[in-house]
């Protein structure tokens, strides 16, 4: 399950939060920032949390998924040795325990996706409230008539296709707002790269449970 945030999540539907911080401009100059929201949640001591509890989580999901499966496989091998043996109707009983164990199994992986879907839900909203409340206080101590969010999600073209320059970029001054720092991010950063433009982290995105192969009958 364990994937790097950058792959946090995640993004998902859920950052469809609202995410324009506006202001009125003074001189009446439009002034317009742009900030990516998955990049920013990313650094965040919160979603480090959030992605550990998903884990633990899913790590117990697939634990009695697992148990149920061995269950189911060595019921089905059984089965293939001694069905030969076996009469029609304890034949009838065994295949019948076996396609109740395949439903059953095909159930647990359908409640345990969603499962995990809620608990990430749960955790990530408070977060989105706080990154979007820091932004508004932001678009309006920096005089900005709106803050974009660069990228639209995983599978869509971003807002912003083109930035001349930084200056009109608030993902610093998000961070900072927030209790990060930027400068120590950048630092541990590898050479080149872009805070606005990050790739979104899977923290953000649907934590699923592989689904496990169910015993086949012949």
């Amino acid at each position: 399950m364990k994937q790097k945030l950058i792959v946090l999540l995640v993004a998902m539907a859920m950052l469809s939060t609202p995410l324009l911080a506006q202001t009125t401009p003074a001189g009446g100059l439009t002034k317009i920032g742009y900030t990516n929201v998955d990049y920013v949640i990313s650094k965040l001591p919160e979603s480090k949390l959030m992605q550990n509890q998903i884990e633990v989580t899913k790590a117990q999901l697939d634990k009695a998924l697992g148990e149920t499966y061995k269950e189911a496989q060595e019921k089905y091998e059984a089965y293939q040795k001694n069905g030969a043996q076996m009469t029609d109707v304890i034949r009838a009983d065994k295949e019948k325990e076996l396609q109740n164990l395949q439903t059953r199994i095909t159930e647990m992986q359908t409640n345990a996706q969603q499962s995990l879907q809620a608990k990430q839900q749960q955790l990530l909203e408070p977060i989105l409230t706080k990154v979007n409340n820091a932004i508004q206080e932001v678009g309006k101590e920096s005089g900005f008539l709106y803050i974009l969010n660069m990228d639209a999600g995983q599978g869509t073209t971003p807002i912003i296709l083109f930035a001349a320059s930084e200056e009109n970029n608030a993902t610093n001054l998000i961070l900072r707002k927030l209790g990060v720092d930027p400068d120590k991010i950048e630092a541990a950063a590898p050479a080149g790269a872009k805070p606005a433009t990050t790739t979104p982290a899977a923290a953000t995105k649907p934590a699923t449970t592989a689904p496990a192969a169910t015993p086949k009958k012949k």
